[in-house]
């Protein structure tokens, strides 16, 4: 029987050398010249790869290891399975041109000091050089492509060649010796990103529509097995959203009734809502407010003793272009494998700048002051930054948990952190009033992602279900259409991530305070959370 350790982190150098993606998000730089391979000779030996690799974990008893390895050696089984079923079987790098875009494997090279600049920018001429081939093997690969991938892909992809011109050129000035080999590479990549853009936009012109975004029940039941690592069904994840629809919009009416006064009804939480809404930034305060509210949570979360905090630095700055047009907000941490001392980045996108007038208003209505607060406990804290800060101070005998970590348990983390503020009285009623219409947008994303790609959901029912029951303006409803349609089992990890965080947070043992326990769940990594109850004894 092969020793585990040594085997995990052979497997798990594969798989970095495999996917320079992957490596440069883990925060390992050996890999930061080069783009993924994205042709059928490049996925036929990735695929070999992770065969021979889940043949190998195969042959280990894991009955004969400590708990930690068994947790390592489960993890890492299903990363590679997740992975291979993701290349075989999804096979998305074959039709969604986002899978393609350099964006943000540039960005990373520009914006993190991990490194002296010099050797920064000399990664980051091999991967311009590598964009002409890269999106050659893209227009090669790609078929059938759904119109709202093509129409998503033109605006990401416009933004990374605003990148490379606005952003490159600061770069070269500090360190002008490197521009003999970086503004060849660069002129020879906008020229590639024109023309990808070009080919990009011929498919949005003629009438057909590409391949149904919708991934359908059998591939969609499969995907979310891998995503969510749990034992729970799609029937009953679908049962319990509905339930917790119900349990929260009862809640939602009593607290809309505490803060205005009235019947606890729906119409006592529009008028609640509309109460709060007419108090939000606009484009240019949106980045500004979101520090305010940073700076209220970390003093909120020190003052009650909830967690450890950590002195890494959180850039909080507006949603570069090539990102937007799937997320309103998000966290961008440095790798678990990075060594260097970088920052995370919380970004907001703004509205987007050809919405009409009306739909900028509703916008902003929906991502009011008090919603603001709420998004930085999520995204920053005790949320995403927080936890991830935490999580890269984990250390084992391998890397594994560094690669496979778990989507349901950080964002599982970071619903249960906004639970938990607004319990303990953050920001009082208003931002309650918005914890718990996230908490029903929660519950619809999980019920949506579900129906649309499995029971061929609507759009004009998705709009009612969000709009009505969620509570949501219809910029934010529109925008959620959208994502569910860009990515599918994304949207559950909220849900089911959150049933299961918090019941770890409920099971904590008698006598341990609160900090002690918040400590103890984010001592492990990001483990998916059936396995942190292990590591926890619950």
């Amino acid at each position: 029987m092969p020793e585990f350790v040594p085997l995990a982190e052979r497997i798990v150098d594969a798989l970095l050398e495999s996917d320079p993606a992957t490596a440069s998000y883990a925060g390992d730089h050996r890999f930061d010249d080069r783009l993924p391979d994205h042709s059928a000779a490049g996925v036929s030996a990735r695929a070999a790869m992770l065969r021979d690799a889940g043949d190998a974990l195969s042959g280990v008893d894991p009955d004969g290891l400590d708990a930690e390895d068994q947790v390592d050696h489960a993890i890492l089984t299903a990363r590679v399975e997740r992975a291979l079923f993701e290349l075989t079987e999804v096979r998305e790098h074959e039709w969604n041109p986002l899978d393609h875009n350099p964006g943000p494997l540039l960005h990373g090279l520009m914006a993190r000091p991990f490194a002296p600049l010099d050797e920064r920018l000399t990664s980051l001429s091999g991967r311009l050089a590598a964009i002409p081939d890269a999106l050659a093997t893209a227009r090669a690969v790609l078929r059938d492509v759904p119109r709202i991938h093509a129409e998503t892909a033109v605006g990401q992809f416009t933004g990374t060649a605003r990148l490379i011109r606005d952003e490159l050129p600061v770069l070269l000035s500090r360190e002008p010796g490197m521009r003999s080999t970086a503004e060849p590479a660069a002129a020879a990549a906008l020229t590639a990103l024109g023309e990808f853009d070009g080919w990009l936009r011929t498919r949005l012109e003629g009438e057909d529509t590409g391949r149904d975004p919708r991934l359908g029940r059998r591939l969609w039941e499969a995907r979310l097995w891998h995503t969510l690592d749990t034992e729970l069904p799609a029937a009953e994840i679908l049962s319990r959203a509905w339930a917790n629809l119900d349990r929260v919009s009862a809640a939602l009416r009593a607290t809309a009734a505490e803060l205005t006064g009235g019947p606890a009804d729906d119409e006592t939480v529009r008028r609640a809502l509309d109460e709060i809404a007419a108090r939000h930034p606009d484009d240019t305060t949106i980045v500004g407010l979101a520090k305010v509210t940073m700076d209220e949570a970390t003093d909120f979360v020190r003052q009650h003793d909830l967690m450890s905090l950590v002195d890494d630095p959180c850039v909080i700055e507006e949603m570069p272009e090539f990102a937007r047009g799937v997320a309103v907000a998000y966290c961008d941490p440095p790798g678990p494998l990075e060594t260097a001392d970088v920052p995370t980045f919380y970004c907001i996108a703004p509205a987007p700048a050809d919405w009409p007038a009306e739909r900028i208003a509703s916008f902003y209505r929906e991502y009011n002051d008090e919603m603001l607060r709420n998004l930085t406990v999520h995204e920053a804290m005790p949320g995403h930054f927080l936890q991830i800060a935490h999580s890269r101070r984990f250390r084992a005998a391998t890397r594994v948990r560094a690669l496979g970590w778990s989507g349901p348990f950080v964002e599982g983390w970071a619903v249960y952190a906004e639970e938990l503020m607004a319990g303990y009285g953050f920001g009082g009623l208003p931002v309650r009033v918005q914890q718990l219409k996230m908490q029903l947008r929660m519950s619809l994303n999980a019920i949506i992602d579900q129906l649309t790609h499995c029971e061929d959901l609507t759009e004009a029912d998705a709009m009612d279900l969000m709009t009505g029951r969620g509570f949501q303006e219809e910029g934010e409803a529109a925008g959620k259409w959208r994502r569910a349609l860009l990515t599918s089992t994304q949207l559950s990890t909220y849900f089911v991530g959150y049933t299961e965080v918090a019941g770890i947070a409920a099971a904590r043992p008698f006598g341990a305070t609160p900090k002690a326990w918040h400590d103890a769940m984010l001592a492990h990594g990001s483990p998916p959370p059936r396995h942190l109850r292990t590591l926890l004894g619950v």
